[in-house]
């Protein structure tokens, strides 16, 4: 979007004269009638004159020139009705029933203005279709971010630092403290996976002053914008390190390793800048025999924070187990002082799809699901671990449906007459407006039976229900574009629910209900292929769960006030006991 500056040239600072010329005092008399007439001629003519946006758009940039001239440059109109999503598509994706509602795009000033909006239209649109946001960013927050926009423009990869980084790594070892410090995201299992560590990976960039740079082998640019102003975050592929998708789960330069060989060690006082290493593999992924547990610890964190680039390998969400770190503890208390709030604010900060991805997202919304009046996400994922008939998992669907009311009801016999009787006399009969169910899930024999219920039996109350699929693939198949494209499609749509159902463990659903800004309802996993006894379980936070947390015994503990409030605030998963996540 092209901005215009809210101070025109002709406008002097306020430590200049401050006298005011004649012409000024005149235009301080008159110029606020002339700017409310000028300002409601497009308004008038668009809703009343039956005029057309591209028309409107045309007569709303005239008005904004002829007061800039006016005006003696003194104000110019920010361009507002062309930048609608109306604008943009011809469909109008936004919510109808939304238009009259002023959306704050900005989302309470997580995002910065002056990105070029066709380059990413979901970075500003997205606002138009979140349902809901149950948090605001805390001051702080937003300070760091600014911060770290600020850093990332002047280390990103084409700057001096980045070449002087660069050097230092190429030559193998390490001569002098770098003034910045990078983390180099490694890519490492499914799409849900990929994001939560992103977005853990990023939560440890702000902790610790660092730079993100995303390793991008595959498709990433196909399913992401850059989020940073005037820079990117793509490692050039000029990276002197090679091969880093064939590192494996335990390389010679992952910290365990390193540790093992005596070529690092994990003292702060003996470790010094040129005895360490250039730079560190970190694994904080799921396998727990290469997991690099003292990453956790205080004394590692000293000499982690000495090393100019970790390479982060991890497909977990593991800001929970950070919050017990003391060196983070108050800081992350600071950054986000509702807890279940990390996830939610920095996914929409960060994460922004791809025009090709927002394309299929925004067809699929206003061509099914914008006329609804409800609209109820379903996310059905099974695993190698917990599987069980198509039959029993379905019943598992309706009874967790019936013990949380997600679904609507089937009508009984008397109402289906009542119904009947009402819709052949002309009535509209006593429903509330429809609702519309998306399924999420990679098989398609839960859509046919949920939407089969549906047509062989009314809902309750004379509901309307529609139910869709966008996709079922029957298998996972990520890295391939296509697949990808449409799994991220699926994750935004999803988050637009007012509703949601998620199978549990699974980061599909976790990273949709945060970017939802809603607690789900969570399908217990069948664990030893046995159904649960209880279908389900309602979420109490809307974090993620870190499914493989560290059991680490760490030299330095919290104080004691910190021992409670740790306690207090990282619990086990309502889903996964064997996990942890982050509670208000």
């Amino acid at each position: 979007m092209e901005m215009g500056s809210a101070v025109g040239p002709g406008v002097k600072k306020l430590d200049d004269d401050a006298t005011p010329s004649r012409e000024e005092e005149r235009w301080s008399r008159t110029g606020p009638v002339l700017i409310v007439c000028l300002m409601t001629l497009p308004f008038l003519a668009f809703f009343f004159g039956g005029m057309d946006m591209e028309r409107a758009s045309t007569v709303w940039r005239s008005t904004g020139a002829k007061l800039n001239a006016v005006s003696g440059g003194r104000f110019t109109i920010v361009r507002v009705l062309s930048d609608h999503p109306g604008f943009l598509n011809a469909s109008s994706n936004a919510r109808r029933t939304d238009d009259a509602k002023v959306v704050d795009e900005l989302l309470a000033g997580l995002l910065t203005p002056g990105f070029d909006r066709r380059s990413c239209l979901s970075r500003y649109q997205a606002a138009h279709y979140y349902k809901y946001s149950p948090y605001k960013p805390s001051s702080y927050l937003l300070r760091k971010l600014r911060e770290y926009e600020t850093r990332h423009k002047k280390c990103a990869p084409g700057t001096p630092l980045y070449a002087k980084a660069v050097e230092q790594l190429r030559s193998g070892h390490a001569t002098e403290a770098m003034e910045c410090n990078y983390l180099v995201w490694l890519p490492y299992n499914g799409l849900g996976n990929l994001m939560l560590s992103l977005i853990s990976t990023f939560v440890y960039a702000l902790l610790t002053d660092r730079v993100v740079l995303v390793y991008s082998p595959g498709d990433f640019t196909d399913l992401f914008c850059e989020p940073f102003p005037d820079t990117t975050w793509i490692l050039p592929p000029d990276f002197p390190l090679t091969n880093l998708s064939r590192l494996g789960l335990n390389p010679p330069q992952s910290y365990r390793n390193l540790l093992t060989r005596k070529m690092i060690v994990n003292d702060s006082t003996k470790a010094t800048v040129d005895s360490l290493p250039p730079y560190v593999f970190l694994n904080l992924g799921h396998e727990k025999p290469y997991m690099d547990r003292l990453f956790y610890c205080e004394d590692d964190q000293l000499v982690l924070s000495k090393v100019s680039w970790l390479l982060v390998f991890s497909d977990l969400y593991f800001v929970p187990a950070m919050y017990p770190m003391v060196q983070y503890h108050d800081e992350l208390q600071r950054l986000f002082p509702e807890k279940e709030s990390v996830s939610h604010l920095i996914a929409r900060y960060l994460l922004h799809p791809s025009n090709t991805v927002w394309g299929l997202v925004t067809r699929y919304y206003s061509s099914y699901l914008a006329q609804a009046k409800q609209r109820i996400g379903v996310q059905i994922r099974m695993f190698r671990f917990g599987t069980i008939p198509v039959d029993d998992m379905y019943n598992q669907i309706l009874n967790c449906s019936r013990q949380e009311h997600i679904l609507p009801e089937i009508a009984g016999d008397e109402e289906l007459l009542e119904a009947g009787n009402a819709t052949a006399s002309g009535g509209s009969g006593s429903g509330d407006g429809s609702k519309a169910i998306l399924i999420a899930s990679l098989y398609g024999e839960y859509y046919e039976r949920i939407r089969s219920m549906y047509y062989e039996h009314a809902a309750k109350g004379g509901v309307r229900v529609s139910v869709f699929q966008p996709s079922h693939e029957e298998v996972q198949a990520t890295g391939k574009k296509g697949h990808d494209v449409r799994a991220l499609a699926e994750i935004y749509l999803l988050s637009f629910s007012d509703v949601l159902l998620t199978s549990g463990d699974s980061t599909f659903g976790s990273i949709s209900s945060s970017l939802a800004g809603r607690r789900p309802t969570i399908l217990l996993v069948a664990y030893g292929f046995k159904v649960p006894k209880t279908p389900c379980v309602r979420a109490v936070s809307m974090e993620p769960c870190d499914l493989a947390p560290p059991r680490v015994r760490c030299k330095g503990y919290p104080a004691d006030k910190d021992k409670e409030d740790v306690a207090r605030h990282v619990k086990g998963c309502e889903d996964d006991r064997g996990g942890i996540k982050l509670f208000d």
